[in-house]
């Protein structure tokens, strides 16, 4: 041991000598050079690939292809996480790991890999670990003695322990044995499973609901194939006995400025849903996307997994898409098979960039239903609480209040020789009428908010907040208000007048904006006839106001004589007033 003395201060040094010759072995990649990952794809990190829905995904220019195509491929980001590394390749589908074709890609932040030497640059990689949000590349398909269909996977790196294998793209169909069959800027066709060739024109109807199909349509029993204002979905379910190959085929037809989309729910309330998309991505390609929904903020969005056979078009401004999928069900109760009964849902609603906004209709079926029993089924009526808060804003802000604000600036000399409780009537009627309003608008403002749990996009819960904030500060500033004789009570008349003609346009522009959601017929009836409401509303404040200003010098405007005509006027106003809204909760009843 003494002799080992003057060995020991080179100790560190073999220690330092032993790590720089492991470093070779912990490898991150971070230059893109990951050919001895080609086989499986798994980059050489730490921890397992994740599981859950890649916040990437991959898309191509072709929906078919033949020997000698290029193919523009994209890796692109769903939101504003980037990635920093990936691996791309194409592959047969349900084929080996052997890469097929070759690519192309320009200087930057992507380079070519050959995955072997019989495959010359068949992979892309990245060239640095800087943060990526788009890749592109041009893929050549080589000449086969036995080609098949194929999709692009690819492998995304978000950092060094978070990371997606195989994420993959809708198949591209090989078409080079039927050239009827060719890509168009309107159909794209997805798969993840080899199967035959899909037509390339699609056609959907109602023919066959009932007996060879579930059908879920508004309105009832419409027929897309007809009718451009029929909201569509249909599923037929085979091989359920044997439930390991049951499959369901959906149809999915409607009029969206974005897209369409359909779910399976436990309930009639978006949240916990299993959502299939069929939407407008950001070249104008009608794509499929599997979607999970947690409320009222974006679904996530989930891979495609085993969906196959799949159709789309875009055809007036109408959006179809067919698909088959073997995919389990999955809602808050778990994975279910197609034999178990949900609700349905559809909706629709505007696109940016192939991201979908919130839509701007949506609608759920009348009861639960099991896919596989064949059915038509038509869409739920509102529930109550959308019924009761659309009625109690309506007499709150087109009655009530309307006449509240009408005997306040046109009936001050109404009964004037008559003070109740020692107040002028017309003060009593405008304080009871607007009292009424206050406490309809918060009757109204609770049922729905204990109703949604939540906040929904879009601008009518905006307006109707701001209303009932509005509302509540309306009486308070009167409650302190400074007298009548008091040197700056003028102040308190502009603001109580000017808060209530803000608070009555904010109100209507509610309402129209309620019904707008709520009215999803084709002539849209319910929001024609709150237009004649606000006319002839307009047309009374319109004739007051001429009466106001025609009267000759000197007429006594608080005299009984003076009080006669405007007290007609709001009599018929009234009358009109009680024909409109009797029309609309009548409509809205019905919805």
């Amino acid at each position: 041991m003494a002799r080992l003395g003057p060995l020991v201060p080179l100790v560190p040094l073999v220690r330092l000598g032993l790590i720089l010759c492991l470093l070779p072995g912990v490898r991150g990649y971070s230059s893109g050079m990951v050919a001895p990952a080609c086989s499986n794809m798994v980059p050489s990190h730490t921890g397992s690939p994740q599981t859950g829905p890649s916040p990437f995904y991959v898309t191509s220019s072709n929906t078919t292809y033949q020997d000698g195509d290029t193919i523009t491929v994209q890796l692109q980001s769903t939101g504003a996480t980037p990635f920093k590394g990936f691996l791309l390749q194409a592959r047969e589908v349900g084929g080996d790991e052997t890469p097929l074709g070759s690519f192309t890609v320009a200087v930057g932040d992507a380079q070519t890999l050959s995955c072997g030497l019989k495959s010359p640059n068949s992979a892309v990689s990245h060239t640095s670990p800087s943060d990526k949000n788009l890749i592109s590349a041009t893929w050549t398909a080589a000449a086969s003695e036995n080609p098949k269909d194929i999709e692009f996977r690819a492998t995304f790196v978000e950092n060094y322990s978070r990371f997606w294998v195989s994420v993959r793209s809708p198949i591209l169909i090989y078409s080079g044995a039927s050239p009827n069959i060719t890509p168009t800027a309107e159909v794209t066709t997805a798969s993840v499973s080899s199967g035959s060739s899909t037509p390339s024109t699609l056609s959907i109807s109602s023919a066959g609901c009932g007996r060879t199909k579930v059908c879920f349509s508004k309105p009832l029993n419409c027929d897309p194939a007809v009718d451009t204002g029929c909201h569509f979905m249909s599923a037929s379910v085979s091989g359920l006995k044997a439930k390991a190959e049951a499959e369901a085929h959906f149809e999915l037809k409607g009029r969206g400025p974005g897209y369409v989309s359909f779910g399976f729910s436990q309930d009639q309330k978006m949240g916990n849903d299993d959502i299939y998309i069929c939407g407008l991505d950001a070249r104008g390609l009608v794509r499929v996307q599997h979607a999970y929904s947690t409320g009222r903020r974006k679904p996530n969005t989930l891979d495609l997994g085993k969906v196959s056979r799949v159709l789309g078009s875009l055809q007036d401004g109408v959006i179809s898409c067919s698909f088959t999928s073997i995919n389990p069900i999955a809602t808050q109760e778990g994975q279910t098979g197609f034999d178990a009964p949900y609700y349905l849902l559809f909706a629709y609603g505007s696109s940016t960039d192939g991201e979908i906004g919130y839509h701007s209709g949506r609608f759920s079926s009348s009861e639960k239903l099991t896919i596989s029993e064949y059915k038509q089924v038509g869409a739920a009526g509102s529930p109550q609480s959308i019924r009761a808060h659309g009625a109690l804003m309506l007499i709150a802000w087109m009655t009530t209040a309307s006449l509240g604000m009408m005997v306040a600036r046109y009936l001050k000399g109404l009964a004037k020789s008559h003070s109740p409780f020692g107040k002028a009537v017309w003060f009593l009627a405008h304080v009871s009428l607007m009292s009424l309003t206050v406490i309809l608008t918060l009757i109204a403002f609770i049922v729905i908010f204990s109703y949604v749990r939540g906040w929904s996009g879009g601008a009518h819960p905006v307006l109707g907040c701001l209303v009932t904030i509005l509302a509540i500060i309306q009486p308070l500033g009167a409650l302190f208000r400074c007298g009548p004789d008091h040197r700056m009570r003028y102040v308190f008349n502009w603001l109580h007048m000017l808060n209530a003609l803000v608070m009555k346009v904010l109100a209507v522009a509610a309402i129209f904006t309620g019904l707008l959601m709520f009215d999803r017929s084709e002539d849209q009836t319910l929001v024609k006839v709150m237009g004649g409401f606000v006319g002839w509303e307009a047309a009374l404040y319109l004739s007051y106001e001429l009466y106001s200003r025609c009267r000759q010098p000197g007429f006594d405007i608080d005299g009984p004589k003076a009080q006669t005509l405007p007290l007609s006027l709001l009599v018929v106003f009234f009358l009109g007033n009680l024909a409109f809204l009797v029309t609309l909760l009548v409509g809205i009843s019905e919805g």
